[in-house]
């Protein structure tokens, strides 16, 4: 066996790799077909979050996500994958509507966090991610998430609030990236390495911690240099879950989640 020697700093560029699978890739691998839909019904449509109705093993599902681009051109277009106000009303729009037809979700996450701008705060941008929590942690039907790449602060929970959460091996989930972290802490953003090592962000510390359920693998180096491997792991990973979460009743997937959160840190009373 071999055990790898990446570093938490080495897992994070990995999963900055413009080369990485973006959503539509996980999109056209994963799924036998798909319809997507467009605008969240109050101001626009936002390109950095894209979902709409697929089939998988046979089964009608949701599938919702944050898309980066694979060039700067594409990057420009999709807003570097940090979605807008609009963007998670979509998404929650998605979501309700698959728990009126009774259909799974699944959500693809690769994000460096909401977009910060102040056109975004001004269309409700707080209140966009703040009623996608609530909503997601209400739903009763199931709800599988994974964090394919970056997984950042409350843009990323905004859409991973599930009964089940997975990470690709080299992805990062955290509360704040390592370069905000280490301008707030030691006043210097170019300490983004030596912040990296200490944040626990990667999918083995999560995985630890009992915030995620399961690593996806990648191939040595990353899953944007054989990406089959990522692709067919986490279809199987999918179906799995889905049809076992399917069982449940929606009061049970309801309280599945509820536990599931709750069960998060340690403390004393």
């Amino acid at each position: 066996m071999v055990i790898s020697m990446k570093t938490p700093y080495d897992r994070m560029m990995i999963a900055r790799n413009v080369a990485r699978p973006n959503f539509y890739s996980y999109v056209r691998a994963i799924f036998d077909s798909f319809i997507e839909l467009h605008g969240d019904r109050y101001f626009g449509d936002d390109s950095a979050i894209a979902g709409g109705v697929a089939r998988l093993g046979g089964r009608s599902v949701t599938v919702i996500g944050t898309v980066k681009g694979n060039s700067t051109g594409e990057n420009i277009k999709r807003n570097f994958g940090m979605p807008n106000p609009e963007g998670y009303r979509k998404a929650l729009r998605l979501m309700r509507q698959a728990e009126k037809f009774g259909r799974p979700i699944i959500c693809i996450v690769d994000t460096p966090g909401a977009y910060p701008g102040v056109g975004a705060e001004e269309r409700g941008q707080g209140e966009a991610i703040a009623k996608n929590l609530l909503g997601m942690m209400s739903l009763k039907t199931p709800v599988v998430s994974v964090i394919t790449g970056e997984g950042g602060s409350g843009g990323a929970l905004a859409l991973a609030v599930a009964n089940k959460v997975y990470m690709l091996e080299n992805a990062v989930y955290s509360v704040i990236s390592a370069n905000g972290f280490a301008s707030i802490l030691w006043k210097d953003g170019k300490r983004e390495k030596e912040a990296a090592g200490i944040m626990r962000m990667t999918a083995q510390d999560l995985l630890g911690f009992g915030i995620i359920d399961q690593i996806i693998p990648e191939q040595e180096g990353g899953a944007h240099i054989s990406p089959e491997i990522t692709f067919a792991a986490l279809k199987a990973a999918f179906i799995s879950d889905i049809d076992a979460l399917c069982t449940l009743t929606g009061d049970e997937v309801y309280a599945q989640k509820y536990d599931r959160f709750r069960a998060f840190g340690v403390f004393s009373e």
